[in-house]
């Protein structure tokens, strides 16, 4: 539209989008809503789905200033969702012509994602439940503790769900393809 077929309030409008660049659209403000809410849905902090929303939304990578800016977020926050969302192979570093940051582009593959995150978020959880699930055997077998029959029990019953769930691991990262 051009802009002697508008009024001087829906100029300035246009102009003030065309200046603020870093401004978030409704698509992109959509995407990230949907990412923020799917990662707090699994435990994650908001910054992981707002930056994953971000570069998903890019039509081109981004870099750590432009997320920051983007999104109105710290360097700390930025940089540490990044590093998360690299490490669980969210997004990739790319190299961008005459610009020397690293910049991102996302992981769109549903096989990545997933896999990324059981590596990154279940793994663990099931490597430290090992410990703590040892450390509750000697508990209850500590005679002065005194645990009954229906805590050893239980105790069981844990150890049998850790059990499965760690040798569902290979098995679904296998499905996923890894």
């Amino acid at each position: 539209m051009p802009l002697a077929s508008v009024s001087n309030d829906e100029s300035t409008k246009i102009a003030e989008s065309d200046e603020d660049s870093n401004s978030l659209d409704e698509l992109e403000s959509e995407l990230i809503e949907l990412f923020t809410r799917m990662a707090q849905l699994v435990g994650l902090p908001k910054s992981i789905g707002q930056i994953y929303g971000l570069i998903y939304a890019s039509p081109e990578p981004l870099n750590l200033d432009e997320v920051m800016s983007r999104l109105g977020i710290s360097k700390g926050s930025a940089s540490q969702g990044l590093k998360f969302l690299r490490s669980a192979n969210a997004v990739r570093t790319v190299s961008v012509p005459g610009r020397r940051s690293d910049h991102y582009e996302p992981e769109t593959s549903l096989r990545s994602l997933a896999t990324g995150f059981l590596k990154e978020q279940i793994e663990p959880h099931l490597d430290h439940g090992l410990e703590r699930l040892s450390r509750l055997r000697e508990l209850a077998a500590d005679p002065e503790l005194q645990a009954d029959d229906l805590l050893q029990e239980r105790i069981q019953r844990l150890e049998k769900w850790h059990n499965r769930a760690s040798s569902m691991m290979p098995w679904v990262l296998r499905f996923l393809g890894r």
